[in-house]
C-alpha cells in the first residue's frame, strides 16, 4: 500500500484518539439514527428508539441544522468522543465509530467508501424513509417506537 492508500483509508490504521478533527468528522456516515429520541424501559431498562428526530435534524438531508452550535440548544444531545463510544450502546452497528473501535470494516455504502457525501441516503442506510420531526407527533410517543432495533 502507498503512502495515499494509506492517507485515503485512514481509519484502517488510525485509532479513534489519534484522529486529527477532520478525521474524526468524516467518519459520521449522516445516516441521523444518532439523531433519534430514545427511550428507556422503566421495568427493564432497555434502551428504545423512536422514529422522532432531534429538532435540529433536517429531514431532508439527515444533517444537523446547526451543527457548530448544537449543545447550546439541545440539552441532552451526546458528543461522541474515543472516550466514550464503547459505552454508549445504541450506536448503531453500522456506525463508524463503533466499527473503527471494533476494527471492522465500513460498510460499501459509507461516504469514505464511495467519496459521495450523500451515498448513505442514496443507499437507504439513513432515517430519511420513516423519520418523523418532533413537530409533527400527535400521538403518544410508543406509537413511534421502531418495531425493530437499528442499532
Amino acid at each position: 500500500m502507498d503512502t495515499t492508500d494509506k492517507k485515503e483509508s485512514f481509519w484502517m490504521h488510525t485509532p479513534l484518539d489519534k484522529m486529527t478533527p477532520s478525521q474524526w468528522e468524516s467518519l459520521c456516515d449522516g445516516c441521523g439514527k444518532c439523531c433519534l429520541l430514545k427511550v428507556q424501559e422503566a421495568e427493564t431498562q432497555q434502551v428504545r428508539t423512536t422514529k422522532i428526530c432531534c429538532w435540529l435534524l433536517n429531514t431532508t438531508t439527515c444533517q444537523c441544522s446547526n451543527y457548530k452550535e448544537r449543545f447550546r440548544y439541545v440539552d441532552n444531545c451526546i458528543q461522541l468522543k474515543p472516550t466514550n463510544v464503547e459505552s454508549i450502546t445504541w450506536l448503531p452497528k453500522s456506525c463508524a465509530y463503533r466499527l473503527v473501535k471494533e476494527k471492522k470494516a465500513l460498510p460499501n455504502w459509507h461516504p469514505l467508501i464511495t467519496k459521495d457525501p450523500q451515498s448513505t441516503v442514496k443507499s437507504g442506510n439513513s432515517v430519511k424513509s420513516f423519520v418523523v420531526h418532533p413537530a409533527l407527533v400527535n400521538k403518544a410517543i410508543i406509537t413511534y417506537l421502531l418495531e425493530e432495533t437499528i442499532h
